[in-house]
């Protein structure tokens, strides 16, 4: 009651807010997402998941910053996939057929569904080591007919 009545008659103290933690704006910069690796499955997972999608959490992989996607923890026996160096890790991912399997330093796992490169090209870790696979698209007689019949 006092506390009103001191706003009311204008003689309430002011102290005003100090800048520095005043806004989310710092916590969302893409500097700060960088994964530390050095640390248990499930917090790598609580990393990934909290910056799901801005400004997403980054690591390097050869030479270039890749951005992480849904990940999930991974309560299974270590999937068959394919061995993929990540910087500051201390064992290589698994590229699988389900996605990039990553560990942390309690040696559980996390599954990374979504990565994105640099240039902005968003891939299903599954296909990382085909990502770079194009296939020409082949017509046959007829659908070259119907194209040149489009155009």
């Amino acid at each position: 009651v006092e506390a009103v009545h001191l706003i009311a008659d204008g003689k309430a103290p002011r102290i005003p807010q100090p800048k520095e933690g005043a806004t989310y704006e710092g916590i969302q910069k893409k500097e700060n997402a960088e994964i530390s690796w050095d640390q248990p499955a499930a917090a790598l997972h609580n990393w990934i998941r909290g910056h799901d999608k801005v400004p997403g959490a980054w690591t390097t992989i050869n030479g270039q910053v890749v951005t992480f996607y849904g990940s999930s923890l991974l309560d299974a026996s270590v999937p068959a996939g394919q061995e993929l160096a990540i910087k500051g890790a201390s064992r290589p991912g698994l590229v699988t057929k389900n996605g990039l399997v990553v560990f942390g330093n309690d040696g559980k796992m996390v599954l990374v569904r979504n990565l994105q490169f640099e240039d902005g090209k968003m891939i299903p870790a599954s296909k990382y080591f085909s990502a770079d696979e194009t296939t020409a698209l082949e017509l046959t007689e007829e659908e070259k007919k119907i194209a040149e019949d489009i155009r």
